[in-house]
């Protein structure tokens, strides 16, 4: 009998973590579901039942991810699909947020993603199965967007670093495949830090409305895991939401870079917010 397939999900506690779990729970998956909520865990799992393995995990902590990369692989010996998915995002202009705030987003968004694959690629090549790393990037990877700097600088370090991690593993003839997952418009708790802006700040109802409208119109984080699971069955490594409205925004934005021409505070807002006129979450 073939062993049951295993799903490790980081920043499961909430939005696109909790939608992808969600999935790979009802494929018949073993999930492992990973975050620092520990409340949210134990909601989720209850939610699935008691089924899923939920481990704190602080990605920025190399520790705490070895740790947990140890603990499934000692339980089920092997990581059919991993999702470093955990992110955060915050607000403001780039030179008014704090250091701090800064380093704290690098280190989940950026660094999340290098300690998962330093506990798991090694322990997933050994294995010598045919697997896969999905790793949460955005649309904010390929386009940028005024006022969420940390994020949008996070999110595309996180494209450039899949795509050598992907090129990386077929020059070592692994099974290990990989792909990068680009979010647009999902509804997540992902603007939950930019909530309480204040309505008289130009800055803050921008963030606002750009928070306001994921909300308002975003899809469903279950319909979105769905469709994110179909282009991994197909063996896609992009996998770009709705190509069709926001490929638009990306071949605009690469145009003007090669043709020279600046970047226009009306070209960057409408990409990530109205993806009618142009244009996260986790």
């Amino acid at each position: 009998m073939e062993a049951r397939k295993v799903a490790v999900v980081t920043g499961a506690a909430s939005g696109i973590g909790r939608g992808l779990a969600r999935i790979a729970d009802e494929r018949g998956m073993q999930v492992v579901i990973a975050d620092v909520d520990e409340a949210g865990l134990a909601r989720l799992a209850a939610d699935l039942g008691g089924r899923p393995l939920a481990v704190r995990t602080d990605v920025s902590d190399t520790v705490s991810v070895d740790a947990l990369a140890e603990r499934v692989f000692a339980e089920f010996g092997r990581t059919d699909i991993l999702f470093n998915n955990a992110g955060l995002l915050s607000g403001g202009l780039s030179w008014k947020i704090p250091t701090d705030r800064w380093r704290r987003i690098l280190d989940v968004n950026v660094m999340g993603v290098v300690n998962g694959v330093a506990s798991f690629v090694p322990r997933m090549i050994e294995t010598n199965l045919a697997c896969r790393i999905v790793n949460t990037a955005s649309i904010g990877g390929f386009v940028s967007s005024p006022l969420i700097a940390p994020y949008t600088a996070s999110k595309f370090a996180v494209v450039a670093l899949t795509e050598a991690l992907a090129i990386e593993l077929q020059l070592e003839n692994s099974k290990v495949a990989v792909s990068v997952l680009a979010p647009g418009a999902v509804r997540s708790e992902i603007y939950a830090e930019t909530r309480g802006a204040r309505s008289e700040d130009s800055v803050d109802r921008s963030i606002s409305a750009m928070r306001d409208f994921t909300e308002q119109t975003g899809m469903d984080p279950d319909d979105f895991a769905r469709w994110a699971f179909a282009g991994i069955d197909d063996g896609q490594f992009w996998l770009i939401m709705q190509p069709e409205i926001y490929g638009a925004a990306i071949a605009d934005r690469t145009r003007r870079a090669l043709e020279g021409i600046n970047p226009l505070p009306a070209h960057y807002g409408s990409a990530m917010a109205d993806p009618d006129t142009s244009k996260e979450g986790r």
